[in-house]
Formats: structure tokens, C-alpha cells, sequence
């Protein structure tokens, strides 16, 4: 079926934004004329141009024209002036006599209003071709969008008995170099990544973004409800260049004014029995722009983000390997009394990853 294969070629472009568009969508647009591709695109970075106009671009520079053509884009084409003009303007002019959408916008100003316009310039426009797909590459946005809140993908490496660590505390490393990959291929798509204090003081990490390739580092976050993250750590040291936040409960003054001078950026929020409040500290990370997290922390803080309802996805990356004994799990806590009070997971993606697997699983509170 035409339609599918080029939307999914669509959707393969907008893939190609990844961690280089947020808070907007991935968005990705292919132009054909006589069953010939004649141009393509997709929104390359923040404020830069969106995908249908990176097409239309592409199409004028092969010296081809849209008249007459079908343009296939994986999400709704807007219609109001932000950084750029709307792409239904573009579209209009172009000549354009018919429109494929993925999905409908959930942004309250498009949301249905930019098809509607194609429409009433005479443009024939059919919505939902692999919509399931569209939605899915931008779930992040879906629910920036809708709640102003970040989509957060907790991870974490385990052995095939559900150990993050030896007895005797080591956990580097559980998995390969392929699954290791795969997390800072996350790290470059989200925005955020966010530990506990406790990862900071035992790894004393960098939380950065590590590839072959053009990348962005997120903003590290850190849960410390006692202001320990030492000031020596590599985090702190290099929070001038990468930013960084530190979540406390404290008001020690003195030690916040050290973290404030290495250029960390320090939220004061309440504080719960299980440390800081995480729903509190996900209404401040929204409303600086950052609209995903990756959860790299340890049992304690995996089990405070899944009791505070926060987490959108689970990725489980479990090594062929057994450790035993009583060693530390990928959630900590109290636990459960009754089995069906169990969170319960929707695996949506298994692969692997050298000799590792990887379930990727959506959470069903």
C-alpha cells in the first residue's frame, strides 16, 4: 500500500530529531508526485524550520514542483505563528492537492484546526495512517503537551535473578557495551536524567551523553534531601558547563550558596517520608521546559518515583547472568503484602542488545 510505506518512510525521518527537538514533536514529511519521492524532511532542532517546510525546501532545491502533489507528514500541520510561520501557509502556496496525516495534534492550538484549514483551501486531507505508530514516536510530547509534566522512562541493569549489584556493592558493569549504548542513546533523546544523592556519592558519575555522533547532554538532576552531594563530585565540578539541579528539603543556606557557585541550579521542595516530594519536583521540571527524564537511580529512589505515580515507562535491561544472595533490587521499599496490589507493566518492545535483553514497558497505575 503506498500510503503506508511512504508515511512510514515519514516516520523515519522524524526519528532523525530525536534529542535535538524538545520540547517540540518529532515530526517528519515526504512529498510524492507521479509515485516518485520528489522531496523530504523533518524538524532538524529547536526553532528551527518544521518538517513540512524542510520538504518543501528539499523539493525546490532538486528544481521539483509540488504542484499537484501528496504530501505525507506524521503529525498535523500547524497553523499559528510560534518561532516559525505556520506550515499550513506553506502548504497552501505550494500547490499541494492532497495531505496524509499520522496523527492529529494535541496542542489546544492546532488540535484538528490546521487539517481543517488544508481542507478549506481545497486540499484533500485523510488523518490516521499509522497513527498508532505517530502517537507512539511522540508519546514525550503527548503528555507535555497535556499535562505540562515530564514523560519519565525509568531504567535499570539487573542480572537474570533481579540483582543491581554484588554483595559486596559492585555493579559495574551488569550489562555489555551494546545495552550500555542503548542508554546513552536514551540519555540523548530525553532531556533530563535524574539519581538519588546515594548514586552520587557511591559512582560519583558524570551523567552525560557519550556517542559516536552529534549529541546534547541532559540536564542532571539530583534527589538530595540533605544537601550531601559532595562538592568534589564530577557532577558539581562540571555543572558550569553541563546544567545541573539539585533537589533538597534543606535550608542550609551556606551549603547551597557552594552549590549555587559551581553553577548548579538548587530547587528547595517539601519533603515526604520517602524524601523529596517527586510530584512537586516534576511541576518544577515542566515548568522549566524539560519534558522527559531518564531515572537512573538505585532501589530507594525507583521506589519513591513508582509509590509517587511519576513514571511513564519502565526499561528493564537484564544481563544472562546470576549474582544470588541479598544483594540490592531495582526497587527497594516496603514491597507489597498482596500480589494484586502489584504495580502491573505493559510490555510494548523486547530487544536485544548483544548478549543482554532489553523490555521496554509502558506502567498501568
Amino acid at each position: 500500500m503506498e500510503d503506508k510505506y511512504y508515511m512510514e518512510r515519514a516516520l523515519a525521518l522524524a526519528e532523525q530529531g530525536a534529542g535535538f527537538v524538545n520540547p517540540n514533536p518529532m515530526v517528519g514529511a515526504v512529498i510524492v508526485k507521479d509515485s516518485q519521492i520528489i522531496g523530504e524532511g523533518y524538524h532538524e532542532k529547536y526553532g528551527g524550520l518544521h518538517a513540512e517546510r524542510n520538504a518543501l525546501k528539499d523539493c525546490k532545491e532538486k528544481g521539483n514542483n509540488p504542484k499537484g502533489a501528496t504530501m505525507y507528514v506524521t503529525l498535523e500541520p500547524c497553523c499559528h505563528y510560534g518561532k516559525t510561520p505556520p506550515c499550513t501557509e506553506a502548504i497552501i502556496e505550494s500547490g499541494i492537492e492532497r495531505v496524509v496525516i499520522g496523527t492529529l495534534d494535541v496542542n489546544p492550538v492546532v488540535a484538528g484546526k490546521g487539517a481543517q484549514i488544508l481542507r478549506d483551501n481545497g486540499i484533500r486531507v485523510e488523518v490516521g495512517m499509522l497513527e498508532n505508530e505517530c502517537k507512539k514516536l511522540n508519546r514525550v510530547f503527548n503528555k507535555y503537551m497535556s499535562t505540562k509534566l515530564p514523560y519519565v522512562v525509568m531504567k535499570y541493569a539487573m542480572t537474570a535473578d533481579g540483582k543491581i549489584a554484588t554483595a559486596s556493592g559492585e555493579s559495574k558493569w551488569i550489562t555489555g557495551d551494546a545495552a550500555r549504548e542503548n542508554v546513552h542513546r536514551l540519555r540523548k533523546n530525553l532531556s533530563g536524567i535524574m539519581v538519588g544523592v546515594s548514586t552520587v556519592i557511591i559512582d560519583n558519575p558524570s551523567l552525560d551523553c557519550r556517542l559516536d555522533e552529534p549529541s546534547n547532554n541532559p540536564v542532571r538532576i539530583i534527589c538530595d534531601s540533605y544537601l550531601r552531594t559532595p562538592i568534589n563530585s564530577k557532577i558539581v565540578e562540571t555543572a558550569s558547563e553541563i546544567k545541573t539541579i539539585i533537589a533538597t528539603s534543606s535550608e542550609n543556606e551556606s551549603r547551597i550558596a557552594e552549590y549555587e557557585k559551581a553553577g548548579c541550579t538548587v530547587l528547595k521542595l517539601p519533603r515526604t517520608e520517602n524524601g523529596i516530594d517527586l510530584n512537586s519536583l516534576m511541576v518544577e521540571l515542566g515548568n522549566m521546559g524539560i519534558d522527559s527524564i531518564l531515572l537512573e537511580g538505585g532501589g530507594t529512589i525507583n521506589f519513591s518515583a513508582l509509590e509517587s505515580k511519576i513514571v511513564d515507562e519502565i526499561h528493564i535491561h537484564m544481563a544472562p547472568k546470576i549474582f544470588g544472595g541479598n544483594s540490592k533490587s531495582p526497587v527497594e521499599g516496603l514491597g507489597i503484602s498482596d500480589i494484586n496490589d502489584a504495580i502491573k507493566l505493559n510490555p510494548i518492545n523486547t530487544t536485544w542488545a548483544g548478549d543482554d535483553l532489553i523490555i521496554e514497558n509502558e506502567v498501568i497505575y
